[in-house]
């Protein structure tokens, strides 16, 4: 009797034996980019024991699959403007590491019904290598729907009311408590804050900063105006502090382009700064030292934050589990303060 065909070994069995993911086995399949040679060695060595022949058609689909990953950006148009260069940063860190690896970064700013619609449809066909997902508001359901989605995502910021696996993030709560407290170590005590949008992390967390020192202090926390990142936001702001409280002297700002802003609205209203009002920011963009006077303001490295996204989201593609990384901020002390 003639012998029954023998079964074709599965890549989920070439990736036991070689005890590593799926993912990574097809990446060593495919000669995708960023395997360590170590896992090249083990799959290959597994395919050879095993006899693993892969079906044309699924390393077709494979390979066009592992060729992009998509940076998602959930948020307006006037994000990525050039008041507000945090998202130009960031996409700078992402394409040094990408460019190293033969992957494409595809680019998706989600502010419609349209874009969200294609952004879950990667999601959810895993159209893509991997996603990285940033400046989420609120309960934005791709935040949950990304965690359910069985690809490799990387959150850049950590999301309000989601504990994702995978994140980067910066220390915001303590670069503003650090600024915070430099004011008051410089005998200010009437200490008024400007916040960023509430709804996301990063702005939640640099206003409990702000109120941590001022409650250790014993100061009064009450002088609080709240913006969006963006200079229009932080005239009005710092308009309205003035009106509500012109006993003020020093301002803390949830970033650099609403201090900025702030600072030309207290010389219009001959406020000297930091003479009657000291004024600080966060994120150090460039122009924080070209301000008049320059800017004291918190420093985040945001291109490392994008290139330590990506890294994280190649490792996540190459079946590692890496921990969530937050980065270090410190205070640069200039003349506004």
């Amino acid at each position: 009797m003639p012998e029954a065909p023998r079964r074709q070994p599965t890549l989920d069995e070439v990736a036991e034996r070689a005890g590593v993911s799926r993912t990574a086995a097809s990446r060593v399949l495919n000669n995708a980019p960023h395997v360590s040679k170590a896992k090249r060695d083990a799959v290959q060595k597994a395919i050879r024991e095993l006899g693993y022949v892969p079906n044309a058609t699924a390393r077709a689909l494979a390979t066009r699959r592992a060729g992009a990953v998509v940076l998602a950006i959930t948020d307006d148009d006037s994000a990525l403007g050039q008041d507000t260069p945090f998202y130009s940063q960031a996409i700078a860190g992402v394409t040094t590491v990408l460019e190293e690896t033969g992957l494409e970064l595809m680019l998706v700013l989600v502010n419609s019904p349209r874009s969200r619609s294609k952004l879950q449809d990667v999601l959810q066909t895993h159209s893509a290598a991997g996603v990285m997902l940033m400046g989420r508001h609120g309960d934005d359901p791709l935040a949950a729907l990304a965690e359910q989605a069985g690809m490799p995502v990387v959150f850049g910021g950590r999301p309000l009311n989601v504990e994702p696996r995978f994140y980067v993030d910066s220390d915001n709560r303590g670069g503003a408590r650090a600024a915070t407290e430099h004011l008051i170590a410089r005998g200010r005590s009437r200490i008024a804050a400007i916040t960023g949008p509430l709804d996301s992390d990063a702005g939640l967390a640099r206003h409990r900063g702000y109120l941590d020192a001022m409650a250790v202090a014993g100061l009064d926390a009450d002088r609080v105006a709240h913006g969006d990142y963006t200079e229009a936001s932080g005239t009005r702001a710092m308009r309205a502090l003035l009106d509500r409280h012109p006993d003020l002297d020093a301002v803390v700002a949830g970033n650099d382009t609403m201090a900025i802003s702030a600072l030309r609205t207290l010389t219009t209203a001959g406020r000297r700064v930091p003479d009657d009002v000291a004024v600080t920011g966060f994120d150090d963009y460039l122009a924080a030292r070209h301000t008049a006077p320059p800017l004291t303001t918190v420093h985040q490295s945001i291109q490392a934050w994008g290139r330590e996204m990506a890294r994280m989201l190649l490792a996540v593609i190459d079946g590692e589990q890496p921990s969530p990384l937050i980065l270090p901020t410190r205070l640069i002390v200039r003349e506004s303060s």
